[in-house]
């Protein structure tokens, strides 16, 4: 058996919540099919979403499959693993089946992938975090380590000393050479201490993060460095197969492929939808929220043009 929507959303996070939201309450027969996979799930609370600050994520996705079950809103544990389109969209779920549906709404977020140290997976989410917007406020005034993985840590380390002034860059991944002058004038007036060397593992008692070790020289143990908390910038990993199995252009970007859309969310395939960080890097849960709103407020007014066309040329 085949169910036929106006509408699915591949996603239960924010985005894809808040787009079937809009649609549940225009009326629309909605789908959410969700593998329960949110990109924030080691963090136990999320910040700077008005009204909701400080919530955790599990809290957060709990309230809003409540709301969304007001507007009969139809949400399955399961994953897309294929999509065609032939003007309207079928999906083959991994449970078996499949599903129709007129607009499609892709919503999967991405993965952040860590590098291989010991012991910093572990503590991700808790005093390993990746953005001050989300943890500064929590982790203020500690002693605090930014993780080099690219150039681009050194922004992420002039950001944080906003919440430290006790902030050490390690280098690790980034040769010291590829510090510009400008980079180094910086670093230089915001107080933060450049540390050479590769990180080889990440120290922690009594269940805290206590340090991190670097690497030696072959016959010892590198130095040891005390600290309280630990920045990182993972690898983002954007979830986009399905815009690959449809056709949709994509664009390349320096954390990712991500899909060309317009304002409202709308990619180059008719009808096939992005929210959220499905649609870009740097969304936070507030502005993934707010990208589902305007993607499930704009499908609802395709589709009554198109019902409106239909009667029209009858």
């Amino acid at each position: 058996m085949t169910e036929s929507y106006e509408a699915v959303v591949v996603g239960g996070g924010a985005a894809g919540l808040s787009a079937a939201l809009v649609l549940g309450r225009a009326g629309r027969r909605t789908l959410v099919v969700d593998a329960g996979e949110p990109r924030n799930a080691p963090s136990a609370h999320m910040q700077g979403y008005l009204s909701r600050d400080g919530m955790s994520p599990a809290e957060f996705l709990a309230t809003g499959r409540e709301e969304i079950a007001r507007y009969g809103v139809e949400l399955v544990r399961d994953r897309v693993v294929d999509a065609t389109r032939d003007g309207d969209f079928t999906l083959t779920p991994a449970g078996g089946g499949s599903v129709r549906a007129r607009h499609l709404v892709i919503a999967t977020g991405l993965k952040d992938e860590l590098p291989p140290v010991p012991g910093l997976a572990e503590r991700f989410g808790r005093d390993v975090v990746h953005c001050p917007y989300c943890h500064g406020w929590e982790v203020r005034g500690l002693a605090t380590g930014v993780l080099a993985t690219t150039a681009l840590s050194v922004h992420q380390a002039l950001m944080v000393t906003q919440w430290s002034k006790d902030v050490r860059l390690f280098l690790h991944q980034v040769p010291e050479a590829e510090l510009t002058d400008v980079d180094r004038r910086w670093l230089a007036a915001a107080g933060v201490e450049v540390v050479p060397g590769e990180v080889a593992e990440v120290l922690t008692e009594d269940d805290r993060l206590t340090g991190v070790r670097l690497t030696g020289d072959g016959s010892a143990e590198g130095a040891v460095h005390e600290r309280e908390v630990l920045y990182v910038a993972p690898r983002a990993v954007p979830r986009n197969e399905l815009f690959v199995r449809l056709g949709a252009e994509l664009r390349e970007t320096p954390f990712g492929s991500y899909p060309v859309i317009d304002e409202r969310g709308l990619t180059s395939v008719p009808g096939l939808w992005a929210a959220g960080n499905a649609s870009g890097f740097a969304e936070q849960v507030v502005n993934a929220a707010s990208r589902g709103y305007r993607a499930g407020a704009a499908i609802n007014g395709e589709l009554l043009l198109a019902d409106l066309d239909a009667v029209a040329q009858v």
